[in-house]
C-alpha cells in the first residue's frame, strides 16, 4: 500500500463547523439523523399454509432494497418477537414499509399475510416524548383481501435519540449474520471499583517441618486471583517462630468474590519447596481503611496443613501452626489504570471520600474521514470502525458503521467531572468480528485522541477534526480524522477555585506515598483486572481496546523516548541560557540598558525583589493572553520527533520489537552499541553536573592542598572587604561584571569533556519522544 506524502498541516488540529443541535434534550451536539423505526411485537392466530397443520412463522421487513427478518418460532401460531428494525431516510428509495408475516418451509416459505404503511403518514416522535403505543393490525393478502391472523406492531419516524436505536436492527448492517449483531451495537460499559489490599506478613509460629534435622528457610506466599507475591525467605536460625513484617500488595475489585490464599513454604533446594501450611482468608470480611489514622489489628490465622493420601488431597486440622497478619483493603488510595499523566480520574476508591461533582463533561461523536482501508473483504480493502470513549469509570462505545470509509456515528454521551485536571480518552477502531467472537482475530488501531478538560473554557462548544496519528514500525502515519463535539459544563465557580488549591491526588499518596516500582506493578494489575472485567461483558470489550485505551505499554524503554526527553529538558533551559547570553552580548540594547537599570534599582532596594518578580510574572501573563490557544491541544509530532526526516528505521523497529527480543543477535548488539553512545553522552551530561559538585566540595577538604589555601585566603580578604565595604556595593558591582561579560556558557554544558551544546544536538539527532501532547496538572 503507497504511503501518503509527508505534509506537517496534516497532522494539525482543523476547525469544523458540523450541523448541531439533534431536536432531543441531551443530543444538542449531534447532527440530528432521521430513522423509520420499524417495532414488531408478536402476532396471533397466525393461520397454517403446510399441509401437516404446523406453522414455523417469521416477519420479514422490507423497505426498498432492504428487508430485516426476524427469527422463526417452530409450530406456533402465537409468536413473540418483540424486535425493532431501524431503516436510516437518508438511504430510502421507497414510499411503502412492507411487513411481511411467512411460514417458514423446507423448499419455498409459504406467504401468510402482510401490513403495508405508506411513509407520508408515519407519525413523527421526538424523545422526551413517550413511546409510541403498539397496535393490532389485521393481516392482508397480497391483493388487499383480509385474512386470519393479526401482528402487533409500532411505526414511528424517529431520531439516534430514540431508546430503541442501540438495540434495533440496522439497515446498513444487513449483511451481517446474526452471531455478529451484538458486537456492532452501541455500549455503555463500567469498570469495576478497585482497592488496594494491603496484607503486612508479621510472623508465624509453631511451625513444622517435614524435615526435622535442619531449620526451615521459610517465605510467606500470597495469591489472589492471578496475582501472585511472597515475602523473603528467612534467615535459617535455630527457631521455628519466624518474623518478617514485610507489607505486600494487591489490586482487589469490588465485589470482592476472590479469596486471599496464604502458604508458609520451606525452600528446601533451589527449584524445591514444601508447604508447611495454608490459610485462607474472605475478603468479604476484611477491614476497608478509608485514611492513614485507622489500623486495622494484627489477627492470628491457623495454618492447615494438606496432606495427600492415594491421591486423594485431606485436611489435617490439628495443626498447631499459626501466622499473625494485619490485612485491610485500602480505600483512601486512587488506584491507577493509566497513566497519571493522562489520567481521567483522580478520586480515592472510597466513595466516603468523594466531593461534590464540579461539572458535566458532554461528548459527541460525529463523523470520521479519510479512513484508510484496514483489512480486505470480497478483494477490495474495507473499513467498519467504531469509537469507544473512556471518562472515569464509564466506557462507551459507538455502533459499528458497516464498510464506510466517511462514518457517522452522531453519538453523544455525558459524565459527571469531579476534577478538571483529567483527560478524556477517544479511540477509534476497525471492527475484525462481525461473523462472531470466537475466530481469534484482533480489532485493528486507527487512532487515539486525548482531551485535557483543563484547557477547555466552560459552557462553550468545541468542534474540531482531530487527526488520527499512529506511530508504526514504517514511522508516523495519519490514519484519518475523526470530527469531535466537547462541552464542559461548569455548576460552581468557587468549588472548581477550590479544587485548584488541593492536592492533585488523595491524602493517603502523601501520608503513606508508594514506590515508584511498587506503584507502577500495582497500575499493571489493575490495568488486567479492568480488561478481564471488560472482556466478560456482552459484547465485550476486548483486550486489545483495552490496553491500547490505558496505554499499557507506555512504560516500556526506547532510544526515541530517552533522548526526546533529554531534549525537552534542553529546551526549558535554553531560552533562559539564551536570554541571558543576549543581555551579555548587547543584542538589543535598549533591554540590556533596561535590565541594568533594573538590577541596580533592585540591588539599591532589596526590599523591591519579591514584589518586582511577581509583577514581572503577572505582565507574562497578560502578555500571553492575546496568543492564547483556542482550541484544545492535540499531538505535536515535531516536538515528539516522529516526521520522517527525524524518525530512523531502525529506531522505530526496535521501539516495536517484543520483549525479550525477536530480532537476530548482531542486530540486537549494533543497537545496544548504539544504546551505550547515547548512553554515553546523557551520562556526561548528568556527571558534568556531579563534577561542578564536587570541585565546590573539594575547595575546603584539600585534596588539592594549593586549590584549598588559595580559596581560604580568597574567603579571609572577602570577609574583611565585606565588613568594609556595603554588601549593596558589592553584589551591584559583581552583577555588572557578569552581565557585561563577553560570552556565557550554561552550567550544563562548561564541563572538563569540552563538548558544545551542539555537539549535543546533534548526537541526539536520533531522536523522537511518544507522540506527545502536553499534559495538565496542577
Amino acid at each position: 500500500m503507497m504511503q501518503r506524502p509527508f505534509r506537517p498541516e496534516d497532522y494539525s488540529l482543523m476547525e469544523a463547523s458540523p450541523h448541531l443541535g439533534g431536536g432531543a434534550a441531551g443530543y444538542d451536539l449531534v447532527e440530528q439523523m432521521q430513522y423509520l423505526y420499524v417495532r414488531v411485537v408478536k402476532a396471533k392466530d397466525i393461520p397454517s399454509k403446510d399441509i401437516t397443520g404446523s406453522c414455523d412463522p417469521y416477519v420479514g421487513v422490507k423497505l426498498g432494497n432492504y428487508m430485516g427478518i426476524t427469527r422463526s418460532f417452530e409450530n406456533t401460531t402465537n409468536p413473540e418477537w418483540n424486535l425493532v428494525f431501524a431503516f436510516s431516510k437518508e438511504h430510502i428509495q421507497s414510499s411503502v414499509v412492507e411487513i411481511i408475516v411467512k411460514d417458514k418451509a423446507f423448499v419455498e416459505d409459504d406467504f401468510i399475510g402482510q401490513v403495508l404503511f405508506e411513509l407520508n403518514e408515519i407519525p413523527k416522535r421526538v424523545p422526551p416524548d413517550r413511546p409510541l403505543a403498539q397496535q393490532w393490525y389485521p393481516l392482508e393478502e397480497r391483493n388487499g383481501h383480509k385474512v386470519k391472523g393479526e401482528l402487533m406492531l409500532a411505526v414511528w419516524v424517529g431520531t439516534q435519540a430514540d431508546e430503541a436505536f442501540n438495540e434495533a436492527w440496522h439497515s446498513d448492517a444487513a449483511s451481517i449474520p446474526a452471531e455478529g449483531l451484538a458486537s456492532i451495537r452501541s455500549k455503555v460499559y463500567l469498570t469495576p471499583k478497585l482497592w488496594y489490599l494491603r496484607v503486612n506478613v508479621i510472623e508465624a509460629q509453631d511451625l513444622i517441618p517435614s524435615d526435622r534435622t535442619r531449620f526451615p528457610k521459610v517465605y510467606v506466599k500470597a495469591i489472589l486471583g492471578n496475582q501472585a507475591l511472597r515475602t523473603r525467605v528467612s534467615s535459617p536460625s535455630r527457631t521455628l517462630n519466624p518474623i518478617w513484617n514485610e507489607d505486600l500488595m494487591f489490586v482487589a475489585a469490588e465485589p470482592f468474590d476472590e479469596h486471599l490464599i496464604l502458604s508458609v513454604e520451606d525452600r528446601i533446594a533451589p527449584g524445591k519447596d514444601d508447604v508447611l501450611g495454608r490459610t485462607v482468608v474472605s475478603l468479604q470480611h476484611v477491614l476497608r481503611r478509608l485514611d492513614h489514622k485507622l489500623l486495622p489489628n494484627c489477627q492470628w490465622y491457623r495454618l492447615e496443613k494438606h496432606l495427600f493420601v492415594d491421591g486423594v488431597q485431606k485436611k489435617e486440622t490439628e495443626s498447631p501452626s499459626r501466622i499473625r497478619l494485619r490485612i485491610c483493603l485500602e480505600g483512601g488510595y486512587h488506584v491507577f489504570d493509566e497513566s497519571t499523566h493522562y489520567s481521567s480520574d483522580l478520586r480515592p476508591t472510597a466513595e466516603q471520600l468523594w466531593k461534590h461533582s464540579i461539572g458535566i463533561l458532554e461528548l459527541g461523536i460525529l463523523t470520521a474521514r479519510g479512513l484508510l482501508p484496514m483489512k480486505m473483504r470480497d478483494k477490495r480493502g474495507t473499513t467498519d470502525a467504531y469509537c469507544v470513549a473512556k471518562y472515569g469509570q464509564k466506557w462507551v462505545r459507538t455502533r459499528t458503521i458497516i464498510d464506510s470509509f466517511t462514518p457517522r456515528w452522531n453519538e453523544q454521551y455525558t459524565w459527571d467531572v469531579y476534577d478538571p485536571c483529567t483527560v478524556i480518552t477517544i479511540g477509534v477502531f476497525d471492527n475484525c468480528h462481525l461473523n462472531g467472537w470466537e475466530n481469534g482475530a484482533r480489532d485493528s488501531r486507527i487512532g487515539k485522541v486525548r482531551i485535557p478538560l483543563s484547557t477547555l473554557e466552560t459552557d462553550r462548544v468545541y468542534t474540531h477534526a482531530y487527526p488520527l496519528i499512529v506511530l508504526t514500525p514504517a514511522g508516523v502515519k495519519k490514519m484519518g480524522e475523526v470530527q469531535l463535539a466537547v462541552r464542559f459544563t461548569m455548576s460552581s465557580l468557587l468549588n472548581m477555585m477550590h479544587l485548584y488549591s488541593q492536592p492533585l491526588l488523595p491524602k493517603m499518596h502523601y501520608v503513606r506515598p508508594l514506590s515508584v516500582v511498587r506503584q507502577d506493578n500495582l497500575r499493571h494489575r489493575a490495568t488486567m483486572i479492568v480488561s478481564k472485567r471488560l472482556c466478560l461483558a456482552e459484547p465485550p470489550l476486548r483486550k486489545e481496546i483495552v490496553e491500547y485505551m490505558l496505554d499499557v505499554d507506555s512504560q516500556m524503554w526506547s532510544i526515541r523516548k530517552s533522548k526526546a526527553n533529554l531534549f525537552r529538558v534542553l529546551s526549558t533551559l535554553m531560552p533562559v541560557a539564551k536570554w541571558f547570553d543576549h543581555i551579555s552580548h548587547w543584542r538589543n540594547p535598549l533591554t540590556t540598558i533596561v535590565i541594568h537599570i533594573l538590577f541596580v534599582i533592585l540591588v539599591l532596594y532589596p526590599e523591591l525583589i519579591l514584589p518586582t518578580i511577581f509583577l514581572f510574572l503577572f505582565l507574562i501573563g497578560v502578555w500571553h493572553y492575546r496568543r492564547r490557544p483556542r482550541h484544545p491541544p492535540h499531538i505535536n509530532i515535531r516536538i515528539s520527533f516522529a516526521e520522517p526526516e527525524s524518525a530512523h528505521p531502525d529506531e522505530l523497529d526496535e521501539e516495536f520489537d517484543t520483549f525479550p527480543t525477536s530480532r537476530p543477535p548482531d542486530i540486537v548488539r549494533m543497537r545496544y552499541d548504539r544504546l551505550r553512545t547515547v548512553a554515553g553522552r546523557i551520562q556526561t551530561v548528568v556527571g558534568d553536573f556531579a563534577t561542578q559538585g564536587e570541585r565546590l566540595q573539594s575547595l575546603l577538604n584539600w585534596r588539592d592542598p594549593r586549590a584549598t589555601a588559595l580559596f581560604a585566603t580568597f574567603c579571609f580578604i572577602g570577609a574583611i572587604v565585606l565588613c568594609v565595604a556595603p554588601f549593596r556595593l558589592v553584589v551591584l558591582l559583581a552583577g555588572l561584571y557578569t552581565q557585561g561579560s563577553a560570552t556565557i556558557r550554561p552550567l550544563f554544558l562548561s564541563t572538563s569533556s569540552g563538548g558544545s551544546q551542539q555537539e549535543l544536538i546533534a548526537c541526539c539527532k536520533l531522536d523522537r519522544p511518544l507522540l506527545y501532547t502536553m499534559p495538565s496538572s496542577r
